[in-house]
């Protein structure tokens, strides 16, 4: 399936992580990103391996025909997962971090919006890579590219990322076409490309730009940033509520609409799942609850599956 969801291990593991509203009610950024990486890394246990004669840099999937010799089995037994430590040497990774900057992700039922939910995790994907010495740019977007970051590994670079998502969301309605069919032609290198969005578009119309993207040999992974509330529509009593982009507003009465809204929500889920699949790129949903370190766990198990890059 491409669209996948948190399993109870993970769920479990939360536990011992960040807490998130801590963690958001910091207003610094750099802040922010800097303490969920030094923690993920902490308990990736990183340490050299004996008997190679350059610096070890990070963990990567094991995939078939690697040497065993290079699995980390502590990891193993931590994560139930396979992974062997990349050294120094190896080629560095080029990635594109792409933010969706439209109006429906400044909504948020909590202290805070789901756009600022996603720049978090944007800073701190970010700095993750950069410090795998992994080649970062960064992308936003709402009905057209807004900004563009090319991907480098060079000082400054976490800084600039930085200074790209300090600037303000003035989004209006979300348009993933025409912002992908530019982000196919401006990135000229293969790499991997990760898109933060809520997704609120017809999923029929990601087909064409996403093929695009992957007939240009990139790999694409999406990491769905959802409020708690368009997951679950618990309303009480009737509210009033106002489509963010299109500005309408309507009474509507959670009881008769819940069931309704729930099919909905499950068959967009599923036309995403749908159009995603044949193509090979996954999808994780996240809610702005989430741990981040929920998402770097889950960051490494979708590089796994579309491959090292």
């Amino acid at each position: 399936m491409a669209l996948e969801n948190r399993t109870d291990s993970q769920t479990n593991q939360a536990s011992a992580w960040i807490d998130l509203k801590t963690l958001m009610a910091v207003r610094n950024l750099q802040w922010r990103a800097q303490k969920v990486v030094d923690g993920f890394q902490t308990g990736l246990h990183r340490s050299p391996k004996h008997g190679f004669s350059v610096e070890f840099s990070e963990y990567r999937p094991y995939s078939l025909g690697d040497d065993p010799k290079t699995i980390d089995w502590k990891l193993y037994a931590r994560s139930d997962r396979y992974y062997q430590k990349r050294f120094e040497d190896e080629t560095n990774r080029r990635c594109y971090l792409v933010i969706d900057q439209s109006k429906s992700m400044q909504y948020g039922s909590i202290d805070y919006t789901k756009y600022e939910y996603a720049r978090t995790l944007i800073a701190t994907l970010g700095l993750f890579l950069l410090r795998q010495r992994d080649a970062v740019g960064a992308v936003t977007f709402d009905q057209r590219v807004t900004d563009w970051l090319t991907a480098r590994f060079r000082t400054g670079q976490f800084q600039r990322i930085l200074s790209m998502l300090s600037k303000p969301c003035a989004g209006q309605a979300t348009d993933l076409i025409a912002p992908l069919e530019q982000i196919a032609q401006l990135v000229q290198h293969r790499s991997l490309i990760v898109i933060v969005s809520d997704l609120m578009v017809w999923p029929d119309a990601l087909k064409a730009p996403l093929a695009f993207l992957r007939a240009r040999r990139h790999e694409v992974v999406l990491l769905r940033v959802l409020d708690p509330m368009e997951l679950r529509f618990h309303h009480e009593k009737p509210v009033l509520v106002r489509d963010v982009e299109s500005g309408e507003e309507r009474f509507v009465d959670p009881v008769e609409v819940a069931d309704s809204y729930q099919r909905n929500f499950q068959k967009h889920r599923s036309e995403l799942s749908d159009i995603l699949t044949p193509l090979g790129i996954p999808c994780v949903d996240f809610q702005t609850t989430d741990p981040m370190e929920l998402v770097l766990s889950n960051f490494l198990s979708m590089r796994e599956a579309v491959g090292s890059l």
